[in-house]
């Protein structure tokens, strides 16, 4: 049976700096024809979308917001927006929809209800850190962001060492940025100094910085990370 619509997921930049170069021309082409558009925030969206294209004409779209906050029925809502203009795209804060960023909820209604879903690919920082961290891309499970208070951090953080150890699977995580150094410091107190930790921070940007080593090695020579954006891979 035909779609009745198309949901288009456009991934954006990993940060300020890079052009369209970067981009899928079919994400470019969709920016083009899409009219409707669900985004975290709007005034990055908006930012985004003129980065895409200089010409953008703003006032000819409508923009919705979709976060962690949103309702089930507004969510429902938005689906049904979606068969009514035909399609529409949920566009990213950072990398790719979807992971580790809103969307998962009209995307899952999108497929009960006839509406293709159209990834566009483009920069994912989890699968670039994974893949430049020379740990297990074969095997790994992402536990996104950690807890916020300390003890019960400092508790993920053996429960995510203890299965490196037993079963080999690289673990990736992130934290908001401005948190990064009080996570890194729990790490480095609390798992094994054997196992391998890989630090990448500000993928595709300038002053990109990955590099892995043991935890040991980082305890000698730990950097800071206070607001840089940061994915971290433990593995053995």
């Amino acid at each position: 049976m035909a779609a009745e619509a198309i949901l288009h997921l456009i991934p954006v930049w990993l940060g300020e700096a890079g052009g369209t170069d970067q981009l899928a021309p079919m994400s470019l082409q969709a920016v083009r024809e899409v009219r409707t558009y669900y985004v975290e925030h709007e005034r990055s969206a908006r930012r985004a979308l003129r980065r895409m294209d200089p010409g953008f004409d703003l006032d000819r779209i409508d923009l919705h917001v979709l976060d962690k906050d949103t309702d089930d029925a507004t969510v429902r809502r938005y689906a049904e927006r979606v068969r009514e203009v035909g399609q529409a795209a949920v566009l990213s804060e950072s990398g790719m929809p979807c992971i580790a960023d809103p969307g998962a909820r009209l995307v899952a209604l999108a497929h009960t209800m006839n509406i293709e879903v159209r990834p566009h690919p483009g920069p994912s920082s989890l699968l670039l850190a994974l893949a430049a961290s020379g740990l297990d891309g074969q095997h790994f499970v992402f536990h996104g962001y950690l807890p916020r208070e300390a003890d019960e951090r400092r508790r993920v953080l053996r429960a995510i060492a203890q299965d490196a150890q037993r079963t080999g699977r690289s673990q990736l995580f992130i934290e908001t940025p401005y948190r990064n150094d009080a996570l890194l410091a729990d790490l480095l107190r609390t798992v094994d100094g054997g196992l391998r930790l890989s630090i990448a921070a500000e993928l595709m940007q300038p002053d990109a910085f990955i590099r892995t080593r043991t935890v040991n090695e980082w305890r000698s020579d730990t950097p800071a990370l206070k607001d840089r954006r940061t994915v971290f891979v433990l593995g053995r």
